[in-house]
């Protein structure tokens, strides 16, 4: 009996069940949102964050987000999330982020955070697990950030991979997998990839580790082995004179052997050091101990930056173990509005230069027919004085 084949929708549905979304954030119920986006209150010059869609959108109410609303502030707000932790699986942190203004220097990235965040005191010092989005300043700083936390430290990834410095929105997504590989997206596209421990300057510091950890056990070795030489200095080949007497003589021991005593470099009997690294290496779980993109307690997410210029909108919010959700989802919400983003954009720049062009047609008009009229009430105020 043949078997019918399984529709398209049925394998998104399934697909949508096995994925996990640990945190989505559309803000399409209006102001609740501020029911669960917490604004610091660490300092009072903090700016403050409304929701709007801008001066021009794909859809008004779709592409309402965060939007930063003051000059020259630092910014801190965050939401939280039930706390979870990805190891063994894949990390997907997507968001959509419009700098409406055309920014001239401030950040357009977020911040994942321990479960323990103190969010009414959140502020640059405030620890955070990952660092990821656009930062623009001036002609030299165009990038997107990706920062991971590693040994109570910040690292940075060593590629330059530039942001989107237009005014319209785009999607930025960051994916860690548990093979220790990631992947940096912009609208969709890959635009950087490749292998964490390479690309975050973090080869150096694991093979520091590993060959501490491995001289430590090593030097260990020795010593243990050095005891069990130290016991073989009785010549075993020799045998108890005939005429020895045990009552008279004592018990009869065999004649020490002038072998040199164990030395660093002098190679102890039957012990090899590279089949003892590999024998007590293979069945460990040693490379657990140096996960670079593996965090037990995320429970928040956060917008902490400064801006010179206000004006950016931060939408679409999603962290999520499963690669095709996210991409379904940026489809979902970017990929929907962004057309008629820009059309609308188009309509409105055609029609600051047709009134542009009225403006200077009627300062024309008015400068050959009523010109003589202002200079002669010029001519006037300055008779009057």
């Amino acid at each position: 009996m043949a078997v019918a084949p399984v529709p398209l929708w049925a394998v998104c549905v399934l697909r949508v069940a096995l994925a996990t979304v640990y945190f989505q954030e559309e803000f399409l119920d209006g102001e609740r949102w501020r029911n669960r986006w917490v604004q610091s209150t660490n300092d009072s010059q903090f700016g403050h964050f409304r929701l709007s869609s801008g001066k021009f959108y794909g859809h008004k109410e779709k592409d309402k987000g965060l939007q930063t609303t003051q000059n020259g502030r630092f910014y801190a707000i965050s939401a939280r999330f039930k706390p979870f932790s990805n190891k063994g699986k894949t990390l997907v942190i997507q968001y959509t982020v419009k700098h409406e203004q055309k920014m001239d220097c401030g950040g357009g990235y977020v911040k994942i955070f321990p479960a323990d965040v103190d969010q009414k005191n959140l502020n640059g010092k405030s620890q955070y697990y990952i660092m990821f989005g656009p930062d623009i300043c001036g002609f030299d700083i165009k990038k997107v950030h990706v920062i991971l936390h590693f040994k109570n430290q910040y690292h940075s990834n060593k590629k330059s991979i530039r942001c989107k410095v237009d005014g319209f929105t785009h999607l930025y997504a960051l994916v860690l997998r548990p093979d220790l590989t990631y992947e940096v997206k912009i609208d969709g596209q890959s635009i950087e990839s490749g292998d964490i421990e390479y690309d975050w300057n973090l080869t150096s510091l694991k093979k520091m580790e590993k060959s501490s950890a491995e001289s430590k056990d090593w030097d260990q070795a020795k010593d243990d082995k050095s005891q069990d030489w130290e016991k073989h200095f009785l010549d075993a080949s020799a045998n108890k004179p005939s005429d020895w007497n045990s009552e008279l003589d004592g018990d009869w021991q065999a004649p020490m052997l002038q072998k040199p005593p164990y030395q660093d470099g002098l190679k102890p009997e039957g012990i090899d050091k590279d089949v003892w690294l590999h024998q007590k290496l293979k069945n460990t779980h040693y490379l657990t101990e140096y996960d670079l993109s593996e965090f037990e307690n995320i429970g928040a997410i956060g917008l902490e930056l400064w801006q010179v210029r206000s004006g950016t909108i931060f939408d679409n919010f999603l962290i999520t173990d499963d690669e095709e959700y996210a991409e379904n989802f940026g489809k979902a919400t970017w990929g929907e509005t962004k057309g008629p983003e820009r059309e609308m954009d188009a309509i409105q720049a055609k029609e600051e230069v047709k009134k542009a062009r009225e403006e200077d047609e009627e300062e024309l008009l008015m400068g050959r027919f009523g010109g003589h009229d202002k200079g002669f009430q010029r001519f006037h105020r300055r008779d009057e004085f």
